[in-house]
């Protein structure tokens, strides 16, 4: 899970044009080569030797370390180009502020990716996906004041598959014809055999069944074995996991990174506890009412799980409520967001010339931009070019263009009243979904407020469905005044 949490960063990250490197320790079952296969250098700490566990002045330290911290740190500084990493982003539960302040001289800012709230933290900023009765006061006093906090699945980090499954998702009827089992990549419990054996007990009849796991599944043979006997869909380290998600009813799983991918495509679930991590999760997210808690995975049995999956069978307007609330709770953009903070683009942010004329005029008349403007109508050039050459002149109303690496990237206006103004913006064709739009809002308030500081005051309209051009506005610190309804009926 920390693995492919850390995957899906980083992909968003390279594609914005980071470089990314990892740094693992080759413990037994590392996915060091996928990791290079998805095409990053991965930096190998060595796993010390077996007799080095049996040492006792080392039995303090935690197994998934396998190292003190101390070593730990200093084998990873040696790594490090000094002055080079803009971010060290830490996903580890065995590490903590000690080791953080020793890697601080090597890199400028530090990110940590925890979600336990059980140890303190030296880092600039925190990320907990998860979702807690207390969100806000769960990490005071654990990290520093100046550290920003990303708290909640607002920020969780799912692959942009799930960003376009849930472009494509049907309407959910509570009817289930198709289940989905999946526990996470290792399950070592075997919690995907004990789910099997429920939904063998119940002999259902026009009911699909979709069973996952991952590649370090010590029991896949086993549970593939089952698979065949019964006539369900065997997958085994999947990559079309939204895709499998989208076309389940009922979901069978636990409380980890998952919850979010259920959440972000409306998929009802039935989940077990199978961590102590999971624990307040799972009991939170049966409250706010996007799972069924079926309590901890050690104390039920198949009998039980059958029990559970045929109350849910029975229970379409139930499950329909559950998929409702997984939508609020989860829009599948997190990890742009993050790597928002992490690597903006660099966008600059200059006056617009008579030379820009004809180049507006293409990207204001092109339909992705009318879809979202409320004069959707094409405008001849010609009467672009003389509202053009008045808007240039007109003291009360600025042109501006966003530039990144060069290249125009958006246009924005804003038509100045005293201390007010009224922005308008929309971004260069084929620039859309980079995380710009927030950017280019941004840099063009602060444009704003260093060439007319008499300006405290800017309001921006925009149509509800466009979801695209809210989310960018609310990061770049704006906030909804009111709601405007129009009238369309005609005579």
């Amino acid at each position: 899970g920390h693995v492919m949490r850390c995957l899906t960063l980083a992909d968003e990250l390279r594609q914005r044009g980071a470089a990314v490197t990892f740094i693992c320790r080759e413990h037994p079952g590392n996915l060091c080569e996928l990791i290079e296969e998805r095409g990053y250098l991965v930096r190998r700490l060595v796993h010390p030797p077996a007799e080095y566990f049996h040492r006792e002045d080392n039995l303090s330290y935690a197994p998934s370390l396998a190292v003190p911290w101390q070593q730990d740190a200093e084998e990873t500084a040696a790594i490090l180009p000094n002055g080079c990493v803009d971010w060290l982003i830490v996903d580890h539960y065995a590490l903590d502020r000690r080791w953080e302040e020793h890697l601080r001289t090597h890199v400028s800012k530090i990110v940590v990716i925890d979600d336990l709230s059980d140890r303190p933290h030296d880092c600039d900023l925190l990320l907990d996906q998860n979702l807690y009765i207390d969100m806000v006061g769960r990490y005071n006093g654990l990290v520093p004041e100046s550290c920003q906090k990303l708290l909640g699945p607002r920020y969780a980090l799912l692959r942009p598959e799930f960003v376009q499954a849930r472009n494509q998702l049907r309407q959910r009827d509570g009817q289930v014809q198709r289940i989905l089992v999946f526990f996470g990549g290792v399950d070592p419990s075997n919690e995907t055999g004990k789910a099997l054996h429920a939904l063998i007990a119940l002999n259902l009849q026009g009911v699909a069944v979709d069973v996952v796991v991952g590649g370090g599944n010590p029991h896949k043979n086993e549970v593939k074995t089952i698979c065949e006997t019964n006539g369900f869909c065997y997958h085994c380290q999947v990559s079309s996991m939204a895709e499998l998600l989208a076309s389940a009813d009922l979901a069978i799983g636990g409380g980890g990174t998952t919850t979010w991918e259920r959440c972000a495509l409306g998929l009802p679930s039935l989940v077990m506890v199978v961590a102590d991590n999971q624990r307040e999760l799972v009991q939170y997210g049966a409250q706010a009412g996007f799972c069924f808690s079926l309590g901890e995975a050690a104390d039920l049995s198949a009998e039980e799980v059958s029990i559970a999956v045929r109350f849910a069978l029975r229970s379409p307007e139930t499950l329909r409520h559950l998929a409702e609330q997984c939508l609020v709770t989860v829009d599948a953009r997190g990890c742009s967001r993050v790597a928002t903070l992490l690597f903006p683009p660099r966008i600059m942010i200059r006056r617009a010339v008579p030379e820009d004329c004809d180049s507006i005029y293409d990207w204001r008349n092109a339909e992705e931009t009318r879809s979202y403007i409320f004069n959707a109508t094409p405008i001849p050039l010609e009467m672009h070019r003389q509202w053009y050459h008045n808007s240039l002149n007109n003291p009360s109303r600025l042109l501006l263009i966003g530039e990144h690496e060069g290249k125009p990237v958006g246009v924005l206006r804003y038509d100045l009243d005293g201390a007010y103004a009224l922005v308008s913006v929309y971004l260069v064709p084929g620039t859309q979904g980079q995380g710009i739009g927030t950017e280019l809002i941004r840099n063009g308030s602060a444009w704003l407020h260093r060439h007319y500081p008499s300006v405290d005051t800017v309001k921006a309209e925009i149509f509800r469905e466009n979801f695209a051009s809210l989310r960018a506005f609310e990061a770049a610190g704006y906030r909804e005044h009111h709601l405007v309804f129009h009238d369309c009926l005609k005579d």
